[in-house]
């Protein structure tokens, strides 16, 4: 039996950046919200706030990753995700005893695989934010086009879009490559 999972996915060195610890590009991930459960979000700053969001937690450095791929993993890669998942809640963020860690852990690779009800190779992107006091985790999928959609074939990547439901922010990216970790 396979299981799709998210995989982290690095298009360029960006996430070395912006990340304390970026992830390695092909580990397996999951949106990992949980990791900020003790912390406001209206505290974080920096390369924190950054993992916050918009990061998947990879599943061997647990690094983030601003994207994923959706892939198929064996039963072997799947149990090995979820036993290091549980490893790392149980020692890095205090679950009780193996037993609750394994649950939050399969918790969240669950709802990892429920994002990927897509094909292989679809790309995935998270935001989250605070509204109304919650925090919220929104998920876009990214496909490759087939045909250029106008005279900017040379824009394969990025193109600008307006939006009137995001807040606008205006990082200062210059000055995160000078901070040091």
């Amino acid at each position: 039996m396979t299981h799709r999972l998210p995989r982290t996915l690095r298009l360029d060195p960006s996430d070395t950046v912006i990340f304390a610890d970026a992830a390695e590009p092909g580990e397996w991930a999951v949106p990992g919200g949980f990791a900020f459960w003790n912390e406001a979000p209206e505290a974080l700053s920096g390369k924190r706030r950054q993992a916050f969001r918009g990061g998947f937690l990879g599943l061997t450095s647990f690094g983030w990753s601003t994207l994923v791929e959706v892939a198929e993993a064996t039963e072997a890669q799947h149990a090995a995700a979820l036993a290091a998942l549980a490893q790392h809640i149980r020692t890095q963020h205090g679950a009780p005893d193996d037993a609750a860690a394994e649950a939050a852990a399969r918790e969240e690779l669950g709802f990892a695989e429920s994002l990927c009800d897509h094909p292989p190779g679809t790309v995935l992107a998270l935001s989250r934010s605070v509204e109304d006091g919650q925090v919220r985790e929104r998920f876009r999928t990214l496909h490759r086009r087939e045909q250029p959609h106008s005279q900017f074939t040379s824009l394969p990547v990025f193109a600008v879009v307006e939006s009137e439901d995001e807040a606008v922010e205006h990082p200062d990216l210059t000055a995160l490559g000078r901070r040091q970790p």
